[in-house]
């Protein structure tokens, strides 16, 4: 009885020591990514702030939430709406809203960013942000593929700097791509890989190096499905229906492209 006392309270600790490291979040850019990720952890029990340019960019973010709720909630309590009605509200009293990042980063655990795929941009955000932020903050990108240690460079916490590369839709994708640079120490690694977990995703590690894992792989495929195309080797087409059928894809390379945004995979594509 002894033994299963003491396993219960090392195992209630551990918890504890788990969600005690990030609790309150600060995600800056409230577009699709940005959103995704505030309703995943929202739902999770932490506070989230949600920061964009203006306050109309905002609103349009927490109607896609409460929509994308809506719809969890139809699925999720189809018998008792009044169930339904109560899990939105209560997730959506854990979402916040703000126009100034540096007046709430104040307080909170970590900051995460899902902007532009423009490197000075994110390392002007970041450099901004490092002054207002305490000393426990990790800071942490969700870019597709550039490099961590070039953004991580901007501040002065290399050492809790990290990436955190989530999938479209957020909600639905259970990938997060966690990515250490040199600098990354073990500690902010850790917290990572244990919010990651906490949000009910699936982290995969991976070190800083051109696309990480996914888009190292992926990025190649949609450029060469482009090649054939552009030789006349193959309609767009009959390329996306040649994968779905063939190898099994759920989305062809012009699908798939379509999907990503042709700017956002352009981005991708210079920064391997």
């Amino acid at each position: 009885m002894a033994f299963v006392t003491h396993r219960a309270v090392r195992s209630l600790s551990s918890s504890a020591v788990r969600s005690a490291a990030i609790q309150h979040i600060t995600v800056i850019g409230g577009g699709l990514m940005g959103a995704g990720i505030a309703q995943v952890a929202a739902s999770t029990g932490h506070s989230v702030v949600l920061v964009d340019q203006s306050e109309d960019i905002l609103k349009k973010s927490q109607k896609g939430i409460e929509d994308s709720l809506k719809r969890i909630a139809k699925k999720k309590f189809a018998d008792k709406p009044e169930a339904g009605s109560e899990f939105i509200e209560k997730i959506l009293k854990n979402v916040s809203i703000s126009t100034d990042a540096g007046s709430v980063v104040h307080s909170t655990d970590l900051v995460l960013e899902a902007i532009v795929e423009n490197l000075q941009v994110k390392r002007d955000l970041f450099g901004g942000l490092d002054k207002f932020a305490p000393e426990h903050t990790i800071f942490a990108s969700n870019t597709s593929s550039l490099p961590i240690t070039d953004i991580a460079n901007s501040t002065s916490r290399q050492d809790r700097f990290g990436g955190l590369h989530f999938f479209n839709p957020v909600p639905l994708m259970k990938l997060v791509e966690v990515i250490r640079t040199p600098m990354t120490s073990q500690k902010t690694f850790s917290a990572l890989l244990e919010f990651s977990k906490a949000l009910g995703k699936q982290p995969v590690s991976c070190k800083d190096t051109p696309g990480f894992l996914v888009n190292r792989l992926l990025v190649p495929y949609m450029v060469e499905a482009i090649r054939l195309h552009e030789r006349d080797h193959g309609s767009k087409e009959d390329i996306d229906l040649a994968m779905k059928l063939g190898a099994g894809y759920p989305m062809g390379p012009f699908e798939l492209l379509d999907y990503v945004g042709l700017d956002t995979s352009k981005f991708i594509i210079d920064g391997q």
